[in-house]
C-alpha cells in the first residue's frame, strides 16, 4: 500500500493530506492511464522510485536513475551520526561513492558552511548527484575519482556508504534490488571487503588530524573492517554503532 500512495503522490505531485482528501475521487483518464503503466511495472518488480525518478531522503526529494542506488532509510541514520556529533563551521569534507548524491546533499543542506566535496568511481552518477545539488541549492565539489586516486589534500570528515556486498550473499536480497539496482554500487570482492580496504590504504594521508572517518558496514562486517582499519592506523580509535534495528550498520574511524 506504500508503494502505491508513493506513486500516487509522485506521480501527480500530491502531498500526503491531498492524497486523502481524493481517494474517493474519480481519476482523469489520463491520469489513470498514467497510473495503470506505473503500477504494471511495480507488478513486474521495479522499484517505485525507479518508476517515478523520484526518492525522499532526509527531508530531501533526489532524482534517482537505475545509475544509482535507491537511498535508504538507514543511510539516514549515518547522516544523523554525523550531524550530530560535528557542528563546528568551516570543516572539510568528504562523501565518498556519493551515487545520488544523498549523504553529501544531506549533510550541505544542514551544515552550509562546511566545504563538502562528492566523488564517485561512475560518471552517471556524478552527472545525476550534480542535478540534485543544483535542484536542493547546495553548492558541492563533485569529483570523478576511484576512492581517493583523484582526490587531493585532507578532509575533516570523510563519509561513505561504500559497496559491500559479496556475490554470495544475494539469497538475503530483494530480487527487485538484484534485478534493478546497480551492481558497481552494491557489490564489492574479496567478501565484500575490497572497497574498504582501498579506502584504509590512503586514509591516513587524507584524514586531517582528529579527523573522523564514518562508513555504512553490510550486517555481517563489524568485526573484520574494524580490523581493517586497525591494521591500517594502529593508533586510530574504531566504534562501531548498530542501527535502530540493532543491527550492524555503522563503523566510525578517529585518527
Amino acid at each position: 500500500m506504500y508503494d502505491v500512495d508513493f506513486l500516487l503522490e509522485k506521480l501527480f505531485n500530491l502531498s500526503a493530506t491531498e492524497l486523502l482528501i481524493k481517494y474517493q475521487s474519480r481519476m482523469p483518464d489520463d491520469q489513470w492511464q498514467q497510473f495503470q503503466s506505473a503500477v504494471g511495472k511495480l507488478m513486474a518488480g521495479v522499484p517505485p522510485q525507479y518508476i517515478v525518478g523520484k526518492a525522499d531522503f532526509y527531508g530531501l526529494t533526489l532524482t534517482v536513475t537505475p545509475d544509482v542506488l535507491i537511498p535508504r532509510v538507514e543511510t539516514e541514520e549515518l547522516v544523523d551520526w554525523v550531524l550530530s556529533e560535528n557542528s563546528k563551521n568551516g570543516l572539510k569534507v568528504l562523501d565518498i561513492g556519493t551515487g545520488s548524491g544523498a549523504i553529501a546533499i544531506a549533510l550541505k543542506k544542514f551544515r552550509s558552511q562546511w566545504n563538502v566535496t562528492a566523488s564517485d568511481i561512475s560518471e552517471k552518477a556524478i552527472e545525476v548527484a550534480k542535478d540534485n545539488a543544483l535542484a536542493n541549492k547546495t553548492a558541492i565539489n563533485f569529483v570523478l575519482s576511484d576512492v581517493f586516486d583523484s582526490i587531493t589534500g585532507g578532509f575533516d570528515i570523510i563519509v561513505s556508504n561504500p559497496p559491500y556486498i559479496a556475490k554470495d550473499e544475494q539469497a538475503y536480497m530483494d530480487r527487485s534490488v538484484i534485478n534493478n539496482e546497480p551492481d558497481l554500487a552494491l557489490y564489492a570482492e574479496d567478501e565484500g571487503l575490497a572497497v574498504y580496504r582501498k579506502i584504509a590504504e590512503d586514509l591516513k594521508d587524507h584524514l586531517n588530524t582528529s579527523g573522523k572517518l564514518y562508513m555504512e558496514i553490510g550486517f555481517r562486517q563489524e568485526s573484520p573492517v574494524s580490523s581493517i582499519f586497525k591494521w591500517a592506523i594502529p593508533t586510530a580509535q574504531v566504534i562501531p554503532k548498530h542501527d535502530v534495528a540493532g543491527h550492524q550498520r555503522m563503523i566510525q574511524v578517529k585518527k
